[in-house]
């Protein structure tokens, strides 16, 4: 199993920025995807981006080219970045972790789950 700690978020004003963070701790020697999702009041979780222990992220559509995922693999630590952001990104961000084989930004095979962090961005 996985632990995951969440920290970062906050409230910006749309066009701003913001970082979260995300600590990984325990069985992290086997291979496991890891990613952010995100759930807006009265809307389906929906994935934002995802990686294998060895690959290149998949992000969503909605946030290609604005969310960019990071690692420290020295500390177990993964990050993202939120820049240009939008009124329609507000919503409590999660970093979630599985050990299915195959990484997708399906979060129903996601069963590590951090405590999630808000995210507001307001017009």
């Amino acid at each position: 199993a996985v632990q995951l700690v969440q920290s970062g978020g906050g409230s910006v004003q749309a066009g701003g920025s913001l970082r979260l963070s995300c600590a990984v701790s325990g069985d992290t020697d086997r291979s496991y995807c890891i990613g952010w999702f995100r759930q807006a009041p009265g809307k389906q979780r929906e994935g934002v981006v995802v990686i294998g222990s060895a690959g290149t992220p998949t992000y969503s559509d909605s946030v290609k080219g604005r969310f960019t995922f990071s690692r420290d693999n020295a500390r177990n630590n993964v990050y993202l970045q939120l820049n240009s952001l939008k009124p329609e990104d507000t919503a409590m961000y999660y970093c979630a972790a599985t050990y299915f084989r195959i990484c997708g930004l399906d979060y129903t095979i996601y069963n590590y789950w951090g405590q999630g962090t808000q995210v507001i961005v307001s017009s």
